[in-house]
């Protein structure tokens, strides 16, 4: 069996303070390759210009930038809005049919991952009650465009829970090789967790995501702060790369900084050179 382990990449949702302020779409990109990672993770309602039908030209520069930039397209952020209508959900059928714009249009830019982020109904994340109707009616669309849609899992869900086992229970029923997980760091967060009324779940440890790793198509490495000497204090990080690395997992850990000071100048894009320093040491080991 091949050897397999972690490879890294950067959620732009990183640098939010700064895009369209003080960076550009190709900064983000020179950034990336200067710190030499490639997998790439989108918003796609804030990236991609003119959102969900960018131009020719938007198209052809996008193609441009992936290449003299070396970039990967991995993961492609966008949401089910089930409540974009005020009043009521949205059907099954126009669930449905937001999911096929952005089916095809990931397909289109490049990417194998969409974060599909489904409507919920409570603190707990709990996903609307039709989604397995809609996730099931846009499975060939996936699979003709190369994609799989993976719902993410997020504080303070945790893995041991009754919604992750439902969609494990939906991806062995139907055998779909398009549907699947992002897990995101956060549910392993063991300081400044945060505050939801109401619930007050522990972290999951790293050796619970073991049995998910089969139906994990790329995961959100969460991080708060980076300290001088390149620690996350406030997620286990050594353990999780640890436990990644043991169990061949070879999906991609997408930078993601939600810390403070977004809006200055710099200070993200230097949290993400720490993290990823940090990441890449635990690599090396």
């Amino acid at each position: 069996m091949t050897t397999k382990i972690p490879k890294t990449g950067v959620s732009l949702y990183s640098y939010a303070g700064e895009f369209g302020v003080s960076m550009t779409l190709e900064d983000c990109f020179a950034e990336m390759n200067d710190l030499g990672t490639q997998g790439l993770e989108i918003l796609a309602n804030a990236h991609i210009q003119n959102y969900p039908n960018p131009t020719e030209e938007w198209l052809e520069e996008w193609r441009r930038l992936l290449k003299v930039y070396d970039i990967i397209p991995v993961e492609y952020g966008h949401w089910v809005d089930s409540r974009m209508i005020p009043g009521r959900e949205l059907t099954t059928q126009e669930s449905y049919e937001r999911l096929i714009k952005d089916i095809k249009l990931a397909g289109k830019l490049g990417f194998t991952v969409l974060r599909t982020k489904l409507g919920v109904i409570d603190f707990d994340l709990n996903p609307v009650p039709n989604w397995r109707e809609f996730i099931e009616m846009a499975l060939p669309l996936a699979e003709e465009h190369g994609v799989v849609m993976c719902p993410e899992i997020h504080q303070p869900t945790e893995l041991n829970s009754k919604m992750v086992s439902d969609y494990v229970e939906f991806i062995e029923k139907t055998g779909t090789k398009h549907f699947g997980l992002n897990i995101d760091f956060g549910i392993f967060q063991t300081a400044e967790r945060m505050v939801v009324p109401g619930f007050d779940n522990p972290p999951s440890t790293p050796e619970e995501i073991i049995p998910f790793l089969p139906y994990t198509y790329a995961c959100h490495a969460k991080f708060i702060h980076m300290t001088e000497d390149f620690i996350e204090p406030t997620h286990p990080y050594e353990a999780i790369i640890k436990v990644l690395k043991e169990n061949n997992w070879g999906g991609y850990m997408l930078s993601e900084y939600e810390g403070k000071n977004k809006d200055l100048a710099g200070y993200a894009t230097d949290q993400v050179r720490k993290h990823h320093v940090m990441m890449n040491n635990f690599l090396s080991k």
